[in-house]
């Protein structure tokens, strides 16, 4: 899996942040899931090599503007590339009562389908292409919720191509049958059996992406067999204090103490206040954040930067692999 965040501002958008987007994809696939779409998103993707025109499902969190207010933009700038296939919206319902009103109101038309999803009622998994989707509700001041998705089991067997090589199995025919489970016979008599030749498959990848949340302990059980949850961390604990309950956002502390609990391996913290600085600024700055967390979390933790790339990889280690500039004269590659 891999993941690019278009935006990790909470509430406003800072001279270095974006307001919540996240883009999620298997490796080296074309099609794509968006996170939320905070305003600016559109502009964002246009700094990536991502396309609104493979974009195959949004999901959105709440109904905030910080996680919304880009969605009619994007909708409608993916019509204006003559975009032909369907697009799912997994959304509460107010957000499709939205946009139907801002399409009627400002004669906006779409050149494809959308079919959207109330999240609500969404008692079973959605199954999308490559992801098995399924929702969590959250606490925050309007109904919210976490999304987890679990990558679809591959469907072919995997080969162990360096033993195969070893002992100078011809490719054609024989590695073909084996994957799809024949036990063929070599002209020299031996006699091969697929399960000798097919490694074990890979361990199925999932990971959680939550909405504002202000009791990351709702999510134990999405979190249970995952290997990464993303999450906000809006305030240090001493800032979460003093402003109040009220706005129902976690503190890095809260959040890593939950991780760190469930024994997740992996962290990635998002959606900051716009009082912190970048990292390597003075305080405030993210690296309070930073250090609050790592007292609480002893797995790998990372703070998101708007066009940081992320891999979660078979063996469920999650690496940066690389940060997009800003300004962009030239596509550049998310892989």
């Amino acid at each position: 899996m891999e993941f690019l965040f278009l935006g990790t501002s909470a509430g406003t958008p800072t001279r270095t942040r974006n307001v919540t987007g996240l883009a999620l994809r298997p490796k080296n696939q074309r099609t794509w899931l968006l996170v939320d779409c905070g305003e600016g998103t559109q502009h964002q993707v246009l700094k990536t090599s991502l396309s609104l025109s493979t974009l195959s499902t949004i999901c959105i969190t709440h109904v905030h503007g910080d996680h919304c207010y880009g969605l009619p933009g994007v909708l409608a700038s993916a019509g204006m590339g003559k975009r032909q296939a369907p697009l799912t919206v997994i959304a509460p319902k107010a957000i499709q009562q939205w946009f139907e009103m801002t399409r009627q109101l400002t004669d906006l038309y779409l050149s494809y389908p959308i079919e959207f999803v109330a999240v609500e009622d969404l008692l079973e998994p959605w199954i999308t292409e490559h992801f098995v989707i399924r929702a969590y509700p959250l606490s925050h001041r309007v109904p919210c919720y976490a999304y987890q998705f679990t990558e679809r089991a591959a469907s072919t067997r995997r080969l162990d191509v360096a033993k195969l090589t070893e002992q100078q199995i011809p490719p054609a025919p024989y590695w073909r049958q084996l994957q799809q489970g024949d036990n063929p016979q070599l002209p020299d008599g031996r006699q091969l059996l697929a399960d000798d030749y097919c490694l074990a498959p890979a361990a199925t990848r999932q990971v959680v992406v939550a909405g504002d949340n202000d009791t990351p302990a709702l999510l134990q059980a999405a979190c249970a067999h995952a290997q990464l949850l993303i999450h906000e961390a809006t305030y240090t604990a001493e800032i979460s204090a003093k402003v109040g309950e009220f706005p129902q956002h976690s503190d890095a502390a809260r959040v890593a103490k939950f991780a760190q609990a469930v024994e997740l391996p992996n962290l990635i913290l998002t959606h900051f206040s716009s009082r912190y600085a970048p990292e390597g600024h003075p305080s405030p700055s993210l690296d309070d954040l930073a250090a609050e967390a790592r007292r609480d979390y002893h797995g790998q933790l990372f703070l998101a930067r708007d066009f940081d790339q992320f891999e979660l990889d078979t063996a469920g280690s999650v690496t940066r692999s690389a940060r997009l500039p800003t300004t962009l004269s030239s596509p550049q590659q998310f892989d």
